[in-house]
């Protein structure tokens, strides 16, 4: 690794709002425990890891603490930064506070606070990518027709041969991905993920292929599912 650290920055700042339920979608419990505290041990959980960065929304850092990071005992934790308005505003936060310990060539893996079953098979291949070219995305192929749709009209539909699923962990070497966000900052673009400000600068993402079973959290549906593979463990065939 020639000396080079490895971070974890997990953002956590959502609203949930379609979750439907009375407290943020990331403490929500999963198996008895709050689904981002799910996230966070694998991380936590990796010799691969040097230090995680949580993005929380800035009144609920104090539950956060309580509730999460000391209920389970976790010891990596570096910092928990505010959030900001959109995502790409709450990571820019993240990147702003790892920036006081990361050199350039340090790798930071991105990755949602509501997406629990993350393997560490992932973070391996992430980080040992993203150290050979700009950025890596963990993704898998599109299963159903995809169409594109212009007020409510079908327009065309693309070969799903070349769709692919964007996941998370993205991963890059620090000084790309925080130059790429300080760019989209000065420029005022908002993507639609991380791996879309590198792309932009003409940066070369290589596709790590992900787990169907890797999925975000978002509505009751989500969380039905998630606690079916909670309780049936084996991988999906890809």
């Amino acid at each position: 690794m020639n000396g080079f650290k490895t971070f974890a920055l997990i953002p956590a700042a959502g609203m949930g709002k379609r979750m439907g339920a009375s407290i943020n979608k990331q403490y929500l419990q999963l198996g008895g425990l709050p689904i981002v505290a799910r996230t966070i041990a694998v991380f936590e959980s990796s010799p691969l890891i040097d230090g995680i960065f949580l993005v929380i929304p800035a009144d609920e850092i104090p539950y956060c603490r309580e509730h999460v990071v000391a209920a389970c005992g976790f010891r990596k934790i570096v910092a928990i930064v505010p959030g900001g308005k959109e995502r790409q505003n709450s990571v820019m936060n993240g990147l702003d506070e790892i920036r006081k310990l990361a050199s350039p060539d340090d790798v930071v893996l991105i990755h949602d606070g509501v997406r629990p079953f993350v393997s560490q098979e992932m973070l391996h291949e992430s980080i040992a990518v993203a150290r050979a070219c700009a950025g890596a995305l963990v993704a898998v192929p599109v299963k159903d027709t995809i169409k594109t749709v212009q007020a409510g009209v079908v327009v065309d539909t693309p070969s799903r041969d070349d769709l692919w699923q964007a996941q998370t962990p993205q991963t890059f070497r620090f000084g790309i991905i925080h130059e790429a966000h300080r760019a989209a900052e000065r420029e005022g673009f908002m993507g639609t993920d991380d791996t879309s400000l590198v792309e932009r600068g003409g940066g070369e993402i290589r596709v790590i292929r992900g787990d169907y079973r890797n999925i975000k959290i978002t509505t009751p549906e989500d969380l039905i599912l998630a606690e079916a593979f909670l309780a049936n463990p084996g991988k999906e065939s890809l």
